[in-house]
């Protein structure tokens, strides 16, 4: 398999694809009603706020297994708020790890396809719950959308083209 080593470049794309995580998690998140924490499809499906936990958890996982010493944690859910701030905090430690000159202990290619695609995934599963909620997140042009590499926390600016 061919890697991509972790050179500027490298971190730079990964930082962007951060962006991109908390860009779309951040619309998936913002403006929920009150009760969408608790939101739960049927008896096996996990809620929102379970979901966002374990989007922490995984970027809380990414960062240690770049930092060499792998470790995972299955985190129960706070407060809707918390997970919320929880998310954006998780990925600016992943993201500040990632702008400093710290070497990476794997590729960045492993780590993308295992913790971060997964994030995406569920972020997601957090926009479709939203619309079976009753709350829908409008579709948007993400290729128009305002995303730059290293605004990871809450302070993601508003679509540019939403559809709809």
């Amino acid at each position: 398999m061919s890697t991509v080593p972790a050179t500027a470049a490298g971190r730079e794309l990964f930082r962007h694809a951060l962006a991109t995580l908390a860009y779309r998690g951040g619309k998936a998140v913002r403006n929920a009603r009150s009760n969408f924490a608790g939101f739960r499809l049927s008896e096996t499906t996990r809620t929102p706020a379970e979901i966002l936990a374990h989007i922490g958890d995984l970027m809380d996982w990414a960062l240690s297994i770049l930092k060499g010493a792998q470790a995972w944690k299955d985190s129960l859910p706070r407060t809707w708020e918390e997970e919320v701030g929880r998310f954006h905090a998780s990925i600016g430690a992943l993201d500040a790890f990632l702008a400093s000159d710290q070497p990476a202990s794997v590729s960045l290619q492993k780590v993308f396809q295992g913790p971060i695609a997964d994030a995406l995934t569920h972020v997601g599963q957090l926009t479709m719950l939203r619309r079976q909620a009753g709350s829908p997140v409008r579709g948007e042009n993400y290729f128009l959308a305002d995303i730059e590499t290293g605004r990871v926390g809450p302070d993601q600016p508003l679509p540019r083209r939403e559809f709809g």
